[in-house]
């Protein structure tokens, strides 16, 4: 099979790695020195204690690589668009698109049924431009239960998870999802075909939603965060005004709000993604985690105050570290 895997960073090059050591003729999109260090050296996989090296074809522009059979899409939230228009020699008639990553994807409408079906999102896709060049009908949802970081040039430490959970939008087992899951299961991926993907989306983003905006304004981690009175408050208040959105678009919660601040703390002293990108001057997946979630609740009428405050303060604090983007 031929993959391309654009956002070749943590998640992206572990599955990558993975998929090239499988024997698949693997494509990295990575840029700058990392994109260097894999065409001279190789890209090494740290995991569990082992590592291996394998050596994938690496560029920075999906041109070379050509039309593929899937593509993985592991790039933050504020890189896609400036990416999509790059990304269509990597499309052939029959290409599908896996969106490994946080948040709410473009394509989260599309045969959703009911009044929204088809409904664009400005906070996640600016004025549609993947849903236009992309396309929703090439998606396939997985959401990302492994974590990892780049910890040199082409090296990639697999820190904890291997779950990727993948999905048809219309909840089918169409044969590119059946063909995917063995394709990464095979090369060591947990990687089951979900039959409602958007269900293991908002299991993971009432979490992501919450913990990741206040954490960038308290500079809490996630075990101080859960334990701390003031902040459960605001955390609590947050989930809540989202389960009321997720509940409208058809979502069950299965945990409590105390259930899932346990989870959370249970994490230890992590400090959320986008805490770590605020400290590294990136733009931070503002749009995919929250600003959605606020658009959302404009869309279906339902107010969420405490989400709205903290989403305008999350927006200022980006803007006076200088990372504020569309997204």
């Amino acid at each position: 099979m031929k993959i391309a895997v654009v956002g070749a960073g943590a998640i992206g090059g572990y599955l990558g790695g993975l998929l090239a050591r499988a024997g698949h003729d693997v494509t990295l999109i990575a840029r700058g020195a990392h994109r260097d260090a894999i065409r001279s050296h190789g890209l090494r996989i740290d995991s569990k204690g082992a590592s291996f090296t394998v050596h994938p074809a690496c560029t920075d522009d999906p041109a070379e690589a050509g039309a593929q059979d899937y593509v993985i899409l592991s790039l933050k939230a504020p890189a896609v668009p400036a990416m999509a228009e790059r990304m269509l020699p990597l499309f052939g008639p029959d290409t599908a698109l896996l969106t490994a990553m946080n948040g709410v994807p473009y394509w989260y409408f599309h045969k959703h049924g009911g009044p929204l079906d088809g409904t664009k999102l400005e906070s996640v896709d600016p004025g549609a431009k993947q849903w236009a060049l992309i396309g929703p009908q090439r998606a396939i949802g997985s959401v990302v239960w492994l974590a990892g970081a780049v910890a040199a040039p082409g090296v990639i430490h697999h820190s904890s998870g291997n779950g990727l959970p993948i999905g048809e939008p219309d909840g089918s087992g169409s044969e590119r999802v059946q063909r995917l899951s063995k394709i990464l299961t095979a090369a060591g991926v947990e990687a089951p075909v979900h039959p409602n993907i958007r269900q293991e989306i908002w299991t993971k983003l009432w979490g992501n939603l919450s913990y990741n905006p206040v954490s960038v304004l308290t500079h809490g981690t996630l075990e101080g965060l859960s334990r701390d009175p003031d902040a459960r408050l605001v955390l609590g208040r947050m989930m809540e005004e989202s389960r009321q959105v997720g509940e409208a678009l058809g979502i069950e919660f299965p945990l409590t709000i105390e259930q899932r601040m346990g989870t959370a703390e249970k994490v230890g002293p992590h400090k959320t993604s986008m805490l770590q990108d605020l400290e590294a001057g990136r733009p931070m997946e503002i749009g995919a985690l929250i600003g959605v979630i606020a658009e959302l609740a404009q869309k279906l009428r339902i107010d969420t105050p405490t989400i709205d405050t903290v989403l305008a303060l999350l927006k200022v604090r980006a803007r006076v570290a200088g990372t504020y983007g569309d997204m």
